[in-house]
């Protein structure tokens, strides 16, 4: 086990926060290439369409999760073939659940629309666009196998390389193909479609190492029954928490819509800022993931407590910088956002909880990557089931009172509660790693 170091953390943790500051470019380009058509409609369709399809990936975003800490932890042991192995098992999965994807689109659509009604314009080029897009549901699904595994090796560079050439040729197609040949939505749907197989082909060649001279030993592993029950085990875990968590993001956002469209707006404008933190913590998190799964792997116990120890130092430092930011500039930020001066005045009255938003959330963020690493998934779930009964006592005990401040201060509950509740289980990552 090599020692963990400061320097080392930083070097897995920098080249996920460049890579993670590229993804909303992406969608800002796309917004920017379908406005210069002068066509609400199809503007609206474009961004129905990527809420539809963003929300049937999100359900295979375990994939990520449960790979890197698998991976860290084999990489630990010193066992390549099942750092391989798991590689394979994951993209099996995921190239088994893109397909299924492509195969039940009909009804998967037709009850999104259900769900999510439109205009009949809308809607048909909603279907224009899907109609190109789901077919890179399989490349998609695959990547988050491979990027977990490269983040589990460390390999982060190659992560950033990943998402600059996806992204960026997703945006020089994006211009060709819509403002100079003229295709309009299904423009925009076969840029992406053509970023998201390359992608694809270029992450295989980056992780290329897992399929080299052990290639016969890690299929040979592959069907192992004990690590497929694992595998099973983690993601189920991590499916069921992601789900638990994303409720109580959506219900922040149905109940901030009951006091008016002005202050839906102004949440909607600061929750744009805790997605900036979010990225920018992750980077951190993920390098716990994979210092804290390899230390494990290795039953190294010292060195799993200085993983643990270097990322909160680093997470708070981060989410200190990000605080004074947010103090010093989220008054021209905000102005920058909209033009609208109701909103501006109102998201003004929330900045006090955005600054705190940071130092509040990030020993959630951490433990997160710390708990993923360890592959105590059973124990995340747990304490997020637990965390958000907490916060719906607050939303309860804190709206009729305060309204808006009140819900904003649940929120602020519900980040201390998944820390402390996670700290209470702390004593079995130690105990994860003494075997």
């Amino acid at each position: 086990m090599t020692e963990i170091t400061h320097s080392r953390l930083l070097r897995v943790a920098g080249p996920i926060i460049l890579s993670n500051a590229t993804v909303p470019l992406l969608g800002a380009v796309d917004t920017a290439v379908i406005g210069q058509l002068g066509d609400a409609a199809q503007l609206g369709a474009v961004g129905l369409g990527a809420i539809i399809l963003g929300t049937l990936y999100w359900i295979f975003g375990f994939l990520r999760m449960s790979t890197s800490g698998l991976a860290a932890q084999a990489k630990g042991a010193g066992d390549a073939a099942e750092v391989s192995a798991t590689l394979l098992r994951a993209l099996i999965v995921g190239g088994v659940a893109g397909l299924g994807l492509v195969l039940l689109q009909i009804p998967l659509l037709w009850g999104a629309f259900q769900i999510a009604p439109a205009t009949p314009e809308v809607e048909g080029f909603a279907r224009t666009y899907l109609s190109f897009r789901i077919w890179g549901a399989p490349a998609t699904i695959a990547l988050y196998s491979l990027t977990g595994w490269l983040i589990a090796m460390e390999r982060t560079r190659a992560v950033l390389i990943l998402q600059l050439w996806q992204n960026g040729l997703n945006i020089a197609l994006d211009i060709w193909f819509v403002l100079h040949l003229g295709w309009g939505i299904a423009g925009v749907a076969s840029a992406t479609l053509i970023a998201e197989w390359s992608g694809l082909l270029l992450g295989l060649y980056l992780a290329r190492a897992a399929f080299g001279l052990i290639l016969r030993a890690a299929l040979a592993r592959v069907p192992n029954a004990a690590a497929i029950a694992q595998t099973f085990s983690v993601s189920r875990d991590i499916m069921a928490r992601s789900v638990v968590l994303q409720l109580s993001f959506t219900a922040f956002v149905f109940i901030g819509a009951r006091f008016g469209t002005v202050t839906l707006a102004a949440n909607h404008v600061l929750m744009q800022f805790l997605e900036i933190t979010a990225y920018a913590l992750d980077g951190i998190a993920f390098a716990a993931e994979a210092l804290v799964g390899q230390a494990i792997g290795a039953r190294a116990v010292s060195e799993v407590r200085r993983a643990c120890l270097l990322s909160f130092q680093w997470g708070f430092i981060g989410a200190a910088i990000l605080s004074l930011a947010f103090l010093l500039g989220s008054g021209p930020l905000i102005d920058l956002m909209t033009t609208s001066p109701e909103v501006r005045a109102e998201a003004r009255q929330f900045v006090p909880w955005l600054i705190a938003t940071p130092l509040l959330g990030v020993a959630s963020w951490i433990y997160d990557g710390i708990y993923i690493g360890a592959l105590l998934t059973r124990q995340m779930l747990r304490a997020m089931v637990l965390s958000v009964a907490i916060y719906a006592a607050a939303l309860v005990l804190l709206i009729p009172a305060y309204g808006n401040h009140g819900l904003w201060g649940a929120l602020m509950i519900l980040f201390i509660a998944r820390a402390l509740t996670l700290w209470r289980a702390s004593p079995a990552i130690a105990a994860k790693a003494r075997g």
